[in-house]
């Protein structure tokens, strides 16, 4: 559980990322109830990409939500934000999380090494990508 402080942190980041136009944080919705989160976390101008994360209440698992959730955010960001690549980069040990890469046609491009620091240390993450024209297959 995360301390009143934190959360206010973190909500800071996000509204002052998005008011210098270096993320895009939305609300996931499933019958008109706010079940997780999904977001460009970061968008590389110069090199045409956006990062994507993701989070999902655990009673809302298994119905399909985040492949859904991942589509429409790929497809806004192909469509609206003209990127060339999308990536997930994801825990190697959340095995959901790559799941989720995986059923939604990411390309496992390789793992990092002690890339992510959470409260319990730093862990190894795989990295996923889907470029526009695999995307344009996709969504035909």
């Amino acid at each position: 559980m995360k301390s009143v402080e934190e959360e206010e942190k973190f909500l800071t980041g996000i509204l002052r990322n998005f008011g210098n136009a270096r993320s895009l944080n939305t609300v996931i919705l499933y019958k008109n109830t706010p079940v997780g989160m999904i977001s460009f976390n970061k968008f590389n101008t110069i090199n045409q990409y956006a990062d994507i994360g993701y989070w999902l209440g655990t009673e809302y698992v298994g119905n399909g939500i985040m492949h859904r959730a991942v589509a429409g955010i790929c497809d806004l960001g192909f469509r609206d934000y003209g990127v060339h690549k999308v990536e997930i980069h994801a825990a190697v040990d959340n095995a959901r999380s790559n799941g989720v890469a995986k059923k939604a046609g990411f390309h496992f491009d390789g793992s990092l090494r002690a890339n992510e620091l959470l409260a319990d240390g730093f862990h190894d993450e795989n990295v996923w990508s889907l470029l526009r024209e695999e995307w344009e297959k996709i969504d035909s």
